[in-house]
């Protein structure tokens, strides 16, 4: 029987031609370098991942003589976008792993251990076994800390035992993580509990996609009524733009997930497969549930909760690592103080230190925490720091611009992407891609798409 003309398989394919085009052009736009700048000044790149990668390739061709040190200690990359499908079991791990090797230009000094320290009046980064470098002009592009310590009794390396999983760990993690929802699944009954940080996170889509794609393997097992699925989050939003988080919310109430706000995961029993959590709330709305909460939870303590589960998926609170938190660089006030390092949000440059600029997730900022948002980051950081350098105005802003492709089951998926203005607005980059679309299409950008994107970005080609 023929399809018809608007078969919405046959569309999906046709757009994804367009994307596919469309994304080349845009992927090595990049491509036409300004002229190189004469340099004599010691500039230090403190962390390899994705933004740091990005910042020294852009940097060794934008500057001639100057001297770039990237301090990174790890030989292996990580494609981390790519850790949800390994943990919902759609990729094998060595799919995200490459050479670091194969990302740092020539010409750049690889300092190959963690920085330690960096005293920003001295103009000094501090590695792990003492030595200092002196810097002209920082970039600092360390990442974020998982801080599973603050969970009681939680710890990376109980991922993958007494039904833990956290997709956030490790690449290994993220492994370990597949195989015990597989056990789970496996077991054709229980609960499973999935959270949310009372931190910014790194790709705050995460728990989101960790919950809706091990709710496609529960409906496929044929056994979904069998299984009670509970999300708990420390506040009233799941995902910071607006029309999304009502999105979510609604898809979790229609597939009978259990959501309860202003819960934070507080503590851990493994052995007896128990999660405590604590009340975030406000007092009133914790008193009027209290016949709600006996029924779903064995023990209750002051405003805290306990419950048993056969699975849970934790997130990890998160901040800037501790040496940042401890060196004169983090916030001192506003919503990221002694957290995370403080910058402009728009120019990327330190509020106090002008000689300082930062990138990634290690920054103060409302949102932007994803490889999408680098990629847009390191454009501005490029430019404003060669203007710096020359004693010129800041010449680019950021907007706030960050991509999730919020994954909804598998094989189907949105591309979400918004900035900082008019309360997180979506800025579509396809004018004929509606982010409120679900699609497979979507699903193929992510599987298949967006790592070569990201590698060119590392290159500074993107």
């Amino acid at each position: 029987m023929p399809q018809h003309p608007l078969d919405p398989v046959r569309l999906d394919r046709r757009r994804l031609l367009q994307w596919s085009a469309c994304a080349t052009g845009l992927l090595f736009s990049a491509g036409l370098q300004a002229r190189a700048q004469s340099s004599n000044a010691r500039i230090v790149i403190v962390g390899g991942g994705a933004a740091g990668m990005a910042m020294a390739n852009r940097l060794s061709r934008r500057l001639d003589g100057a001297r770039i040190t990237l301090i990174e200690p790890r030989e292996v990359h990580h494609y981390q976008p790519g850790w949800t499908l390994v943990a919902s079991g759609v990729w094998r791990p060595e799919k995200t792993m490459r050479s670091n090797a194969r990302f740092v230009p020539g010409g750049v000094d690889w300092v190959r251990q963690p920085a330690a320290g960096i005293d920003a009046p001295g103009r000094q980064v501090e590695l792990s076994d003492g030595t200092r470098l002196d810097y002209d002009y920082l970039v600092v592009a360390t990442g974020l800390q998982l801080n599973y310590h603050l969970i009681d009794g939680m710890s990376p390396e109980l991922v993958g035992t007494h039904g833990i999983g956290s997709v956030y760990a490790s690449i290994e993690g993220a492994a370990r993580t597949r195989d015990t929802i597989d056990a789970w699944i496996a077991q054709g009954q229980g609960k499973g509990i999935f959270t949310a940080a009372p931190t910014p996170v790194k790709c705050a889509g995460a728990p989101l996609k960790m919950t809706f794609t091990t709710l496609s393997r529960l409906e496929a097992s044929g056994r979904r009524n069998d299984f009670q699925v509970d999300f708990l989050a420390p506040g009233d939003a799941l995902f910071s733009q607006p029309w999304v988080d009502d999105f979510v919310k609604q898809r979790f109430d229609e597939q009978g997930v259990t959501r309860r706000h202003h819960y934070r995961l507080s503590a851990i029993d493994p052995r007896a497969r128990e999660a405590e959590f604590t009340f975030v709330g406000p007092d009133s709305e914790f008193t009027s549930h209290h016949e709600l909460r006996e029924a779903e939870f064995s023990r209750e303590d002051g405003r805290t909760v306990v419950t048993d589960y056969d699975f849970i998926h934790v997130v990890p609170p998160m901040s800037a690592p501790d040496f940042i938190k401890t060196s004169d660089l983090v916030a001192r006030d506003g919503p990221f103080r002694g957290e995370w390092l403080d910058v402009d949000i728009h120019t990327l440059q330190h509020n106090r230190y002008p000689d300082v600029f930062g990138i990634g997730d290690v920054i103060g900022a409302p949102i932007n925490k994803t490889a999408a948002s680098v990629k847009a980051q390191a454009p501005v950081v490029e430019a404003n720091l060669m203007a710096q350098m020359q004693g010129q105005t800041l010449p680019a802003r950021h907007n706030g611009y960050t991509s999730c492709p919020m994954i909804t089951g598998i094989g189907k998926a949105m591309l979400v992407e918004f900035g900082y203005d008019d309360n997180f607005a979506f800025l579509p980059s396809f004018p004929f891609i509606d982010p409120k679309d679900e699609s497979w299409v979507a699903w193929v950008m992510k599987d298949r798409m967006l790592q070569p994107a990201y590698y060119a970005v590392l290159e500074g080609q993107a």
